[in-house]
């Protein structure tokens, strides 16, 4: 704690926070006036930080990573966002067995875009996050179901036949996928990643071009009772625009646990197209080798070395974690060479969950390369050839 000499005696201390005085009945709980100045700042500051520290944590769960956009995304960004996702994850269209799971992805994210696509709530949300929203909705806000927002996009049933097909398709650029090799340790505690990328962007012109092109039909008339009926393309004029090169910084949040394949997706940063949405940036997951674990789903491999001492009388090691953390390795018994021992939690993480794998350790048993003679007359003798001890080895 900060410690201030009293200017009334050499030996009184005054404690921040607490004004206590040591020099007796005449000083006791005096302080100046530039010392009071001092802890009066010292306060201000101390309860900026715990308010910051508290709004920070009450800001909840992150609607804008729901939809896979960025912070300052458009309306459109978002209702292309909301679009995709929602189609993804509708209960109606996945397995029985991944209908629970989807069915809280779903609502997360209709909740989502009922706050983002509000630009009063989502004012609310930037400043204040969850916790404020909460509040506001509590004074007499609040709002429609999932199915309530996922019937204004696709009509009253779920989407076939109705106005998702009427819509005019927009064209669409190419997704980009780019292989993102994580180390072992990266996906067992998670990881935050700069990326810096050199990607397409559509640039304004100079002149104009044709735009917005669509077929028409037309009926001509020949004569009495003849009629021609032909299509035609209709377009309009448009800003020109161009191809630049941009480079971008990104950053890959890698969550604890993910597999192989795996993607990491950013909504709209893929290959642009002229007069269409572009394609999504998605980061592949590959495991990089690791020296010392395999990794099998959620379970982790590991080979331990152990001499025919260890393996015969028992002994205590430990292996050091992905993350530095000591395993204990210990017996008391006969280890056979191949052995297989579990160890419950400590394998990876689970990806969106608080479990973890196992982690399975298999023992080598190293043998001396040769004896000696007096060697050889103890080992028989400790291990007579009538007994069956290589049973246990």
């Amino acid at each position: 704690s900060l410690v201030v000499p009293s200017q009334h005696c050499s030996n009184c201390l005054i404690h921040l926070g607490r004004s206590i005085s040591a020099c007796g009945a005449m000083s006791q709980y005096s302080v100046n006036r530039r010392q009071r100045h001092m802890v009066t700042r010292y306060l201000v500051w101390l309860t900026l930080f715990l308010s910051l520290t508290s709004l920070q944590l009450a800001h909840g769960k992150d609607y804008y990573d729901v939809l896979k956009v960025s912070k300052g995304a458009s309306d459109a960004q978002l209702k292309r966002a909301y679009r995709k996702l929602a189609l993804q994850y509708h209960p109606d269209k996945v397995k029985a067995s991944e209908r629970e799971a989807a069915s809280k992805k779903f609502a997360d994210i209709n909740h989502a875009y009922e706050v983002l696509s509000d630009s009063e709530k989502r004012r609310i949300y930037d400043r204040y996050g969850e916790e404020g929203l909460k509040q506001n909705e509590g004074r007499g806000g609040g709002g429609g179901g999932p199915q309530d927002i996922f019937a204004q996009f696709f009509g009253g049933g779920f989407g076939f036949g109705g106005r998702e097909e009427e819509e005019e398709q927009t064209p669409r650029g190419h997704d980009v996928r780019v292989t993102l090799e994580l180390s072992l340790k990266d996906l067992y505690l998670g990881a935050s990643l700069k990326v810096v990328r050199d990607k397409n962007v559509i640039k304004p012109a100079s002149g104009t071009r044709e735009c917005k092109c669509r077929q028409k039909m037309v009926t001509r008339q020949l004569g009495p009772g003849m009629f021609q009926q032909y299509t035609t393309q209709e377009c309009e004029r448009c800003p020109n625009v161009q191809y630049a090169r941009e480079e971008e910084h990104l950053t890959v949040q890698v969550d604890p646990g993910m597999r192989d394949g795996q993607e990491i997706s950013f909504f709209e940063q893929g290959e642009p197209i002229v007069d269409g949405d572009p394609g999504d940036l998605k980061f592949v997951v590959v495991t990089a080798p690791d020296s010392r674990f395999d990794r099998r789903g959620s379970d982790l491999y590991y080979n331990q070395t152990i001499t025919l001492v260890d393996a015969l009388v028992g002994f205590n090691k430990q292996v050091e974690h992905l993350d530095g953390h000591a395993v204990p390795l210990q017996t008391q018994g006969v280890t056979r060479p191949g052995q297989v021992v579990v160890i419950k939690g400590e394998g990876m993480p689970v990806h969106d969950s608080t479990h973890k794998g196992d982690l399975y350790v298999t023992y080598t048993v190293t043998f001396p390369a040769s004896l000696s003679a007096s060697q050889k007359e103890s080992v028989s003798a400790l291990f007579p050839a009538e007994t069956a001890y290589h049973e246990e080895l």
